[in-house]
């Protein structure tokens, strides 16, 4: 019975942890803003985006060239902090 006890109170804090790191999906508003945003950045498609750690990630955009980028946003000003090519 105390080895479960302590079982449950060491997985509780983990479980917590983990659903708050997990990606989640913006707000309808939101995800316009950042479709919006995307293309006047000039891309034409991508496959998903989310917050994940704070910031907003949009994978697998592909730009006029079709050049693909995983892309993080801030999500307050929508700015690109980080642009990775795909290869």
């Amino acid at each position: 019975m105390r080895l479960t006890t302590i079982a449950l109170a060491l997985a509780l804090p983990l479980a917590v942890c983990t659903g708050a790191m997990a990606d989640q999906k913006l707000a309808p508003d939101q995800q316009a803003k950042v479709e919006d945003m995307l293309k006047k950045e000039g891309f034409t498609k991508w496959k998903k985006i989310e917050m994940e750690d704070g910031m907003i990630e949009v994978d697998d955009a592909v730009d006029a060239k079709g050049k693909e980028f995983d892309l993080k946003l801030d999500p307050n000003s929508l700015a690109v902090v980080k642009r990775e090519a795909d290869d």
